[in-house]
């Protein structure tokens, strides 16, 4: 069997340039590359701490399946960790960022909190200890 490892998120978004802010602003992300695609599209990759973050113009309604009205399947939400979840609330709190969750254990030495990022991506807020 072959083997595997992980590589990046990609985020589809109508902003791609003030999604990438976002991630920039409030977790420190690297801006990797900016460019344009052969069908005009604007491609991000940024560096969130080694992790490789790509943000991505959404296809033309002709070029895309329509999206149904309710909620689609795909990414649920993706984690970011940090050391100090305290203090990453805090910031975050203090930067404008709105939490749907707040700081909660979901097992020993592992607590959570839920932010919401733009374009309604759910980011999981994630301690070890």
């Amino acid at each position: 069997m072959p083997n595997y490892w992980y590589d990046h998120i990609h985020l589809v978004s109508p902003d791609p340039e003030k999604t990438a802010q976002f991630y920039q602003r409030m977790f420190g992300a690297r801006l990797v590359s900016s460019r344009q695609l052969a069908d005009g599209r604007t491609n991000i990759e940024l560096d969130l701490n080694g992790s490789r973050v790509l943000v991505i113009n959404q296809k033309t309604q002709s070029e895309a399946s329509p999206a149904p009205a309710e909620a689609s399947y795909g990414l649920g939400h993706f984690g970011i960790l940090t050391d100090d979840l305290e203090a990453a609330v805090a910031d975050l709190k203090a930067k404008g960022v709105e939490f749907t969750e707040e700081i909660r254990v979901v097992r020993p030495g592992v607590r959570v909190s839920f932010l919401k990022g733009p374009d309604s991506v759910i980011i999981e807020l994630l301690e070890r200890k």
